[in-house]
């Protein structure tokens, strides 16, 4: 067999084992892409990834503090962000991106955890409590957050794959205000009194 064949066969091991579960959550661990793919499996992975990104799709390594890539987690994920037109055709309403946006937005800033009891307050202030309950256990069985066993809310491991945490938040910063419509500033005023 030719190294070229030999690395065809590699590449053809390292897609299949990214894309095709053998755990309960996706991903490969950096251990068993060695394991599998020699000392060099970051030069597989490299080269996958060039075939990847003709289809859109990009090699994405998840790296907790601290971590090496031996430790770390490899997915395959789309290389562009979705639309909300994209997330809308996939099956979610517009109310369950926006409740997904701001729980991220809490446990973002407040250390990447919060109590499932504030997330949930804040998003009774614009849903009836049965829709935000409804949408935090959706992104909770999507693998978008997780909760704790004594109900803290924790961002998942989907979040930490599919979405860019700090763009999110730098987001949420930048949103304008709402201004008060001109009857409330009176009422407003007419409270202070």
């Amino acid at each position: 067999m030719s190294s070229d064949e030999g690395f065809s066969r590699k590449l053809a091991t390292a897609a299949a084992m990214l894309l095709f579960r053998s755990h309960r959550k996706p991903g490969v661990k950096g251990w068993e892409l060695k394991q599998k793919l020699g000392k060099n499996y970051m030069k597989v992975i490299d080269a996958l990834n060039s075939y990847l990104k003709r289809m859109g799709l990009e090699v994405k390594t998840v790296l907790e503090e601290g971590e090496d890539l031996d430790k770390a987690k490899f997915y395959i994920v789309l290389s562009h962000q979705q639309t909300l037109s994209d997330l809308v055709a996939a099956g979610w309403s517009i109310d369950e991106v926006a409740a997904l946006a701001v729980a991220l937005s809490i446990l973002a800033s407040r250390g990447g955890k919060a109590p499932l009891r504030d997330v949930l307050e804040v998003l009774e202030a614009k849903l009836p409590r049965w829709k935000a309950e409804t949408y935090i256990e959706r992104a909770i069985r999507r693998g978008y957050l997780e909760k704790t066993d004594d109900d803290v809310l924790v961002v998942g491991w989907r979040t930490k794959v599919e979405v860019d945490q700090q763009n999110l938040l730098k987001s949420v910063l930048e949103f304008p205000l709402e201004e008060p419509a001109q009857g409330d500033e009176s009422r407003q005023e007419h409270v202070q009194e």
